[in-house]
């Protein structure tokens, strides 16, 4: 929509909504369907979406995507702009892309480093990062949202420095007047003399969410005020269901809406950030953006010099410890419930980086610059138009 305001003329290829439960959303479905999203046309494909999206299943979902894409009519675009993930889906589409169509990828999470990250063998992580390095050195140009992603695509997969662009991410959530604070927590069952301390986001392999579990646990053995609440859907979520069974300090609720999603993060006290141990520089977790807009501190157990705990530094907005240890991960969120006057100072950071670094209307500037100078039809008449395949459309 951003770009539809600067005089774009914009067509979104996705597929139906599906992430992160892994199950088409209810109404969705048709192999090809059409419609408006706030006024951008949007061709959904329908493709394989796996109950379990892991290993072959989440290869051959990518694999099906992009073969949508690779046979879709584009109507010789000026600018075609993918985004990876899906890594394969996007590779599969860019072998139709006609040489001499500026070619863009927004790269939100580096694939090859998170096979390594998160175990995989040595030999998938080889040919991921074989295809990876081929999609991102044929793009015209590769945005990426974090400098590290930037100094990594350069010096591990061979993309020119110059053809990288970093455009920093945003918050999808509007600004609009939330419900009482105390009313949400009410809702949820939240007492007004405990701490919580909230999860939001995907419950996948590289978060890591077990540590959580085990740090709740230590809660109840101490009877300490504290309620650990994972609000989400993924891949991970039945096993940590099972695991937190009789878990009394921690809360596995499914994902919300975007207005009480918002009213969870304002209801909340401290907002999680947590990641498997050894996941250090493969994404920037897009949590952030939206933590940030909260004004709630942040308590991330993560790599100390990974790029999580890179941002937060950047914006002095939380604590930090190392990932995988569940007793420090406690210890912490004690530390920040017993004061209040510093979770409010952390907030007031986050909050204030978010406003001057991560702003949507400093991104789309940058993203429309890039987008018509790389366009020989913007150069002609100031308006262009835009395809944009997205790999992990919801």
């Amino acid at each position: 929509m951003g770009l539809t305001q600067r005089d774009f003329s914009v067509h979104t290829f996705a597929a139906h909504p599906h992430y992160p439960d892994w199950a088409v959303s209810e109404g969705y479905g048709a192999w090809t369907s059409h419609e408006q999203l706030r006024g951008v046309p949007l061709t959904r494909f329908r493709h394989y979406v796996p109950s379990d999206p892991r290993g072959v299943r989440r290869l051959a979902s990518e694999i099906t995507f992009g073969l949508r894409l690779l046979f879709a009519s584009f109507d010789r675009p000026d600018v075609i702009l993918a985004v990876s993930p899906s890594l394969f889906s996007t590779a599969i589409a860019a072998m139709g892309i006609r040489r001499g169509t500026p070619f863009v990828v927004w790269v939100q999470d580096i694939y090859s480093l998170g096979v390594k990250e998160t175990g995989g063998s040595r030999a998938v992580a080889s040919i991921v990062e074989k295809v990876e390095s081929w999609l991102l050195r044929r793009a015209d140009r590769v945005v990426v949202i974090h400098e590290r992603f930037a100094d990594y695509l350069c010096a591990s997969l061979g993309v020119p420095r110059e053809r990288i662009e970093v455009i920093r991410n945003w918050t999808h959530l509007r600004e609009s007047a939330l419900p009482d604070r105390a009313a949400t927590r009410a809702q949820f069952g939240w007492s007004s003399d405990e701490t919580v301390v909230l999860h939001a986001g995907n419950m996948g392999v590289k978060q890591g969410l077990e540590n959580v579990i085990d740090a709740a646990r230590i809660a109840d053995e101490r009877a300490a005020r504290v309620r650990f609440v994972l609000m989400g859907n993924g891949s991970e979520r039945d096993s940590l269901a099972a695991l937190a069974m009789n878990v009394k300090r921690v809360e596995i609720i499914p994902s919300q809406e975007d207005e009480l999603f918002a009213a969870m993060l304002d209801a909340a006290d401290v907002l999680l950030v947590n990641e498997k141990p050894g996941v250090s520089g493969m994404a920037v977790p897009s949590k952030l953006t939206s933590y940030f807009s909260a004004a709630r501190p942040v308590l991330a157990a993560t790599d100390l010099g990974g790029t999580t705990a890179s941002e937060l530094n950047a914006a002095s907005a939380g604590v930090i410890v190392n990932a995988g240890e569940p007793e420090a991960l406690f210890e912490a969120a004690m530390e920040l419930a017993s004061d209040v006057e510093r979770r409010h100072h952390l907030g007031r950071n986050g909050r204030l980086y978010r406003e001057t670094v991560l702003t949507a209307e400093t991104a789309i500037e940058k993203f429309a610059t890039l987008l018509t100078r790389l366009s020989n039809a913007g150069a002609r008449r100031g308006k262009s138009s835009l395809k944009y395949p997205v790999g992990r459309a919801s």
